[in-house]
C-alpha cells in the first residue's frame, strides 16, 4: 500500500473550520463518548444499543432501506420501527458510503469487542450489508471523516494527516490538498469535480482534489450531497437545506429542521434525508419540506 504526497496549492488547511463543525456539536477528529441516547431494541441477528452521533447516511439499493453510520455502529432505519444496529456492531464509523447493494464502505474507530486491534481503521469494506467487514487498506494509519466512492475511486478526508486522499484500486493512495472540511462531495458527472465544506464557505476542486478555491455568494454549508449531475443539497449549520442544480454556483433555500445537522444524503429524484442529534428527518420535495422519520428522543 503506498501514499504518494503531493504538495499543491489551493485552500490550505483551514484552522477555524473546527469551530464551524463545533457548531453543530461535532469535532473534526473528536471521538469522545457522547451523552446518553435512547435505547433500542432490534430484531434477530442485531444488538442492543443506541443510536446517537450520526456520521453518515445511504440507502442500500438491495432493499432500499436507510443505514445510518453512528458512533455506536451502523443501524437499519426504516421509520417505522426502532433502529436496529446491525450484527451487534458497536464501532464508532466516522466515515461511510454506499457503492451497491448490500455493499459498503467505512473507516473509524474500533469497538470494545476488538480492543486488540488498531485504533484507526483505514479503509474498511462490508459486502453483506454491514453484518460483516474486512480491512481493505490503511489499517492503523488513516482514519476517514468523510467518505464518497464515485467514478471506481474512493475520496476520503483523512483526520490524522489532515489531508484529501484518493484511490482508484482501494489499496495505493494519492495524498492531495490539505484542507480543513467538514464533508465532500463529488460530481456524479466528473471524477476531478468536487465541493468541500470550509469555514469560509463550499471550497471547488476540479482537479481532483489537488487544489481547492472559494465558491462565492454560496452559504456556509457543514455537510453536503451529491446525487446527480443538476442537483446538489447542502445543510447549513441552523439546519436550514440548500440545493443547487448548476453544480453549487447559486443555491435556493430550502426548508429547516430543529436540532444540529449530523449528516445529509439525497435519493432518487427528489427525496432527501437529513440526521440531526434529535432525530431523522425526511424530504419528497428536494429539501423543501421535511417530515420526521425517525425521532431519536428518549
Amino acid at each position: 500500500m503506498a501514499v504518494r504526497p503531493r504538495n499543491r496549492g489551493g485552500i490550505s488547511r483551514l484552522p477555524g473550520v473546527t469551530a464551524l463543525i463545533a457548531t453543530t456539536g461535532l469535532l473534526l477528529s473528536g471521538c469522545a463518548d457522547d451523552a446518553p441516547s435512547p435505547a433500542h431494541d432490534d430484531g434477530p441477528g442485531g444488538g442492543t444499543t443506541d443510536l446517537a452521533h450520526i456520521h453518515g447516511l445511504g440507502i442500500n439499493p438491495a432493499d432500499d432501506v436507510l443505514y445510518v453510520a453512528s458512533h455506536h455502529g451502523v443501524f437499519r432505519v426504516t421509520g417505522k420501527d426502532d433502529p436496529v444496529q446491525v450484527a451487534g456492531r458497536t464501532q464508532d464509523f466516522m466515515g461511510f458510503t454506499v457503492i451497491g447493494p448490500d455493499h459498503f464502505l467505512g473507516s473509524g474507530h474500533l469497538g470494545p469487542e476488538d480492543a486488540d486491534q488498531p485504533p484507526h481503521l483505514g479503509l474498511i469494506e462490508s459486502t453483506d450489508a454491514a453484518e460483516t467487514w474486512r480491512s481493505v487498506s490503511l489499517s492503523g494509519e488513516a482514519d476517514f471523516h468523510a467518505m464518497e466512492a464515485k467514478h471506481d475511486r474512493v475520496y476520503g478526508f483523512d483526520s490524522q494527516s489532515g489531508r484529501l486522499m484518493v484511490s482508484e484500486d482501494r489499496k495505493s493512495w494519492d495524498s492531495r490538498a490539505g484542507i480543513g472540511l467538514a464533508d465532500l462531495a463529488v460530481s456524479p458527472a466528473n471524477a476531478e469535480e468536487m465541493l468541500a465544506t470550509t469555514e469560509r464557505g463550499p471550497a471547488r476542486s476540479t482537479d481532483g482534489g489537488r487544489t481547492f478555491d472559494p465558491i462565492g455568494d454560496a452559504p456556509t454549508l457543514v455537510f453536503v450531497d451529491w446525487p446527480a449531475p443538476d442537483r446538489l443539497i447542502g445543510v447549513a449549520p441552523d439546519s436550514v437545506v440548500y440545493t443547487s442544480d448548476d453544480g453549487g454556483e447559486s443555491w435556493t433555500t430550502g426548508g429547516q429542521v430543529a436540532g444540529r445537522p449530523q449528516a445529509i444524503v439525497g435519493h432518487g429524484d427528489a427525496e432527501v434525508y437529513l440526521a440531526t442529534e434529535g432525530g431523522i428527518h425526511h424530504s419528497a420535495d428536494n429539501g423543501k419540506t421535511f417530515s420526521e422519520f425517525q425521532s431519536l428522543q428518549p
